[in-house]
């Protein structure tokens, strides 16, 4: 017997349950499995950014996220340095007061860890209506024109079942079984590094400022290495590399050396630390030559790899999850042709080659001095990268001419399409839910309600009296936001025809 879904999303990680989450709660029918017993167990992926919070925001989850993130209120350090107590090499952050985004948005970013963020994101996914096996992996998978059958096998019970979907999210990894058996080639650079993953209780003192995110690499004389305090008390992880090629592997690191070498980070030689968890894994920086194979779409570290430096691999992937959710509910509603589905690499993509390309040139900055990051696209403002990025595709209309810039300044966001929509007080509870048509007078309510009537899209429209400079507008212009609060189009002036050019540009941005 075959299992009928709309969507079938492979990876309970980051990306996959935020596609999750993002498909049920626009009314698709969505299955998730991943292979693993549970959600992660390990902190990694921690933190995040202004951006991921507005999306939480709208999923209705960012409260919970900051319960279980205090630090996030309370600062952020990231230093370069010899060992905690030793010569700094770079004070990147003081406090993190540098972070001022207060003209692009008015939510906080959170600093909570993968571990947490993870069965939040669950609950809230299977609240909204998503069906999600653990123990399950997808081990065959065969797509047509009609959608695409995919064979799950129970990892217990060794029983299989086909279940037949239209569409397809792979968010199975880094080394992803379904990019592999589409063909499809990734690019860039591997086994930058080996890592291991160390997990200790410890009292370190004043060795670490109490009650921030304190954020170390260490370029030790004997060793390179990261370290960060948690938010469990006393709880640190402790990230050293190690070397393949000098015949090292992880079994090399027993407890004993591994209790040496956080003396040695932590300039403490008498500390008796507890280790909690270890585990190792590879940092690379790889991009998927194509998001998409038909019916099926890589989000995540399916479609890119990046350095941890810059924390922005977790995020992104829930930023593609999120992206490709509001897509192919559109398309599934009948609001928008398949087309739109074209949108999701055009605009993600050029994302990922910039988050990576910045992460490695943090990499050069904070970890390895000798990193070749010639023929690189140049590093990005991470906040600009954040909150100030672009997209370019057929589900933005333009205005020419493009300066060709990759993002723009938080600082003055400029309310031009294919750019966020500014995050004002007023329109933060307004935006991520729908079509919103922001105004500030004329006809364009009349015209949204004749347009969304007329064609089934789901529009509202608001007029508001303190957009227009912020969104660039005139009295009696118009801003046209997409679900994910993307600037589509706007008017800056009034037009003669509200309704008929609300059609025109909702035709072309779904691609009906």
């Amino acid at each position: 017997m075959t299992e009928r879904v709309q969507v079938l999303v492979v990876g309970a990680g980051l990306g996959g349950l935020s596609a999750s989450l993002f498909l049920a709660r626009e009314g698709v029918d969505v299955l998730t499995v991943e292979r693993h017993a549970g959600t992660s167990v390990h902190s990694r992926a921690a933190g995040q950014n202004w951006r991921t919070m507005e999306l939480f925001h709208w999923a209705g989850i960012d409260r919970e996220v900051l319960e279980v993130s205090p630090r996030a209120s309370q600062g952020l350090r990231i230093t370069v340095a010899t060992s905690l107590a030793g010569r700094v090499l770079h004070q990147l952050m003081e406090d993190g007061s540098e972070f001022d985004v207060s003209a692009s948005t008015t939510l906080p970013a959170g600093m909570a860890g993968q571990d947490v963020v993870e069965p939040i994101l669950l609950a809230h996914a299977e609240k909204a209506g998503a069906r999600v096996r653990f123990r399950t992996e997808l081990v065959d998978l065969t797509q047509d024109d009609d959608g695409v059958a995919a064979t799950l096998r129970h990892r217990d019970s060794g029983e299989e079942t086909v279940v037949r979907a239209d569409y397809v999210v792979a968010a199975d990894g880094g080394r992803s079984g379904i990019r592999q058996r589409l063909g499809i080639g990734t690019t860039g650079m591997d086994a930058l590094s080996h890592c291991l993953g160390v997990v200790f209780d410890a009292d370190l003192g004043d060795r670490v400022r109490p009650g921030v995110t304190d954020l170390f690499y260490l370029q030790h004389p004997d060793f390179t290495a990261g370290l960060v305090n948690t938010d469990v008390p006393n709880r640190y992880v402790f990230a050293p590399d190690y070397f393949p090629d000098r015949g090292e592997s992880p079994a090399d690191f027993d407890h004993d050396r591994l209790v040496s070498m956080i003396r040695a980070a932590t300039d403490l030689p008498e500390l008796a630390p507890e280790i909690v968890w270890t585990g190792s894994w590879e940092i690379a920086a790889r991009l998927a030559d194509s998001f998409r194979s038909g019916r099926v779409f890589l989000i995540g570290d399916a479609a890119k790899v990046t350095p941890p430096t810059g924390g922005q691999g977790g995020n992104t992937a829930v930023g593609d999850g999120a992206d490709i959710a509001w897509k192919l509910a559109a398309v599934l509603r009948g609001e928008a042709g398949p087309a739109l589905l074209d949108t999701y690499e055009a605009e993600r993509k050029p994302i990922a080659r910039m988050i990576i390309d910045t992460s490695l040139h943090n990499m050069k900055q904070r970890m390895h001095p000798d990193l070749d990051v010639s023929g690189l696209t140049e590093p990005e403002d991470m906040l600009n990268a954040v909150l100030g990025f672009r997209y370019r595709s057929t589900a933005v209309l333009a205005e020419e001419p493009d300066d060709g810039a990759r993002v723009e300044d938080i600082h003055a966001p400029s309310g031009r399409p294919g750019f966020r929509a500014p995050g004002l007080e007023s329109t933060v509870d307004l935006l991520g839910h729908s079509w919103v048509l922001l105004c500030t007078g004329g006809e364009w309510d009349r015209a949204a309600a004749d347009v969304a009537a007329e064609t089934g899209i789901r529009l509202e429209c608001h007029v508001l009296d303190d957009i227009a400079s912020r969104y660039g507008l005139t009295a009696g212009g118009a801003s046209l936001v997409r679900p994910d609060g993307i600037v589509a189009w706007r008017a800056k002036e009034p037009v003669e025809d509200p309704a008929g050019e609300l059609w025109r540009v909702l035709t072309a941005v779904l691609s009906r």
